[in-house]
This record gives structure tokens, C-alpha cells and sequence, in this order.
């Protein structure tokens, strides 16, 4: 195997072990993985459009839609008007802030004992690495 093959084969190996630990956490918010990274973008940096989501996620906007919609149901988001009619802005209501301070806090163990042993420079690099490659793949 060569050492590209093993890089993306200790990826693979980690990211689905990973994201069903994190979809077990989010469970009695009713959430998602992906349903949670739409919710921490929001929360990190505002107010986004559907179509901003969608590039962000490398998503379709009909998947942003059915995102939105459940997140709706559970009032963890709200729509409102943007800078012309057309234009809808996805953000955080109060309690979909309060939701999410809730579950980094409950996460926060998680990422603790996942990354036991991995100095922060070695996190450091590892996430410039990926966002290398994500950039890379995505071009």
C-alpha cells in the first residue's frame, strides 16, 4: 500500500467511527452531524443565505432546504428577510443558541479523549493538511 493509500485508508477508518460517536451525542437533540455543522456555522459566523450554506457544505441547495426544514421544526432556526425580498437568511434562534452552547460543552469530553495524545501542534498540522486536501479535491 502506498503511503497515500494508507493516509486516506487511517481517514476513512477514523471519519465514520467518528460520526457515528457524534450522531449518538447529538441523539436527544435530534440532530445530525450535518444537521450540527450547519448549526455551528450559524452560530460561529452569523447569519447565512441558503445558497452560502450550500457552497460551505459542498451541498446541493435542496439538501440545505431539507436541513433548514427540520432545524425549523425543532426551533433551532429561523428565516428571515435579507438585504432584498428574494433573499431568505438562515440564523440561530435563542434557543437554537442555548442548544448549541449545550451540545459544544457536552461534545467538548468527546474531542477530548478522541485527540488523547496528539500534541496541538500535530492538530495544527493535521487540520491544515485536511483543509489542503478538501481544497485540493473541491477545486
Amino acid at each position: 500500500m502506498t503511503i497515500e493509500q494508507e493516509f486516506f485508508n487511517q481517514y476513512r477508518l477514523m471519519y465514520r467511527p467518528f460520526i457515528n460517536l457524534v450522531n449518538v451525542q447529538l441523539e436527544k437533540y435530534q440532530l445530525y452531524s450535518s444537521q450540527w455543522a450547519l448549526l455551528r456555522l450559524l452560530m460561529d459566523k452569523g447569519p447565512h443565505t441558503f445558497v452560502d450554506i450550500a457552497n460551505f457544505m459542498f451541498i446541493e441547495k435542496p439538501s440545505v432546504t431539507r436541513l433548514v426544514q427540520k432545524l425549523v421544526e425543532l426551533g433551532y432556526v429561523e428565516t428571515v428577510a435579507g438585504r432584498d425580498k428574494r433573499e431568505k437568511l438562515i440564523q440561530l434562534t435563542a434557543n437554537g443558541e442555548e442548544v448549541v452552547q449545550e451540545i459544544k460543552a457536552q461534545l467538548k469530553p468527546f474531542f477530548e479523549q478522541a485527540l488523547a495524545g496528539v500534541s496541538e501542534k500535530e492538530i495544527e498540522i493535521a487540520t491544515k493538511v485536511l483543509a489542503n486536501i478538501c481544497a485540493n479535491i473541491n477545486r
